[in-house]
C-alpha cells in the first residue's frame, strides 16, 4: 500500500475514532467495555472540539472527499449534540425541587 492510500485510510480512522467516541458520550451508542449507554455530554462537546481543530489544522491539505467526509461528520455530530442538550434541558433535574412530587400530608394535617 502506498503512502497516499494509507496516509487516506488512517485519517478516516482517526475521524471514525473521534465521531464514535462522541456518539457514545451522547448516549446514542452503548460503551462496548460496559455494554450500557453512557452520557457524558461535556465530554462529547470535547471530542466534537477536537474534530473541529483537526479540520481547522489540515485545512488545504485534505482531498476534496476528505475535506466533504470530516465536514459531514462534524455536522451530523453537531446536530447529535444540540438534540441531547435540548433533550436535557426538557428532562427535570433531580435536585430541582419543582421536579420533586409533593409531599404527602400527615394524619394531623389532614386532620386540621
Amino acid at each position: 500500500m502506498d503512502s497516499p492510500d494509507k496516509n487516506q485510510i488512517m485519517f478516516i480512522q482517526i475521524v471514525a475514532m473521534f465521531q464514535t467516541a462522541a456518539l457514545q458520550q451522547m448516549g446514542k451508542l452503548k460503551n462496548p467495555m460496559s455494554e450500557k449507554i453512557e452520557k457524558d455530554l461535556q465530554q462529547a462537546q470535547l471530542s466534537i472540539d477536537i474534530l473541529d481543530m483537526f479540520k481547522e489544522k489540515t485545512k488545504g491539505n485534505l482531498s476534496p472527499d476528505e475535506e466533504r467526509f470530516l465536514s459531514n461528520i462534524l455536522q451530523d455530530l453537531k446536530l447529535n449534540y444540540v438534540d441531547e442538550l435540548a433533550k436535557d434541558a426538557q428532562r427535570p433535574k433531580i435536585d430541582d425541587p419543582a421536579a420533586q412530587p409533593p409531599a404527602s400530608t400527615t394524619t394531623q394535617e389532614a386532620a386540621q
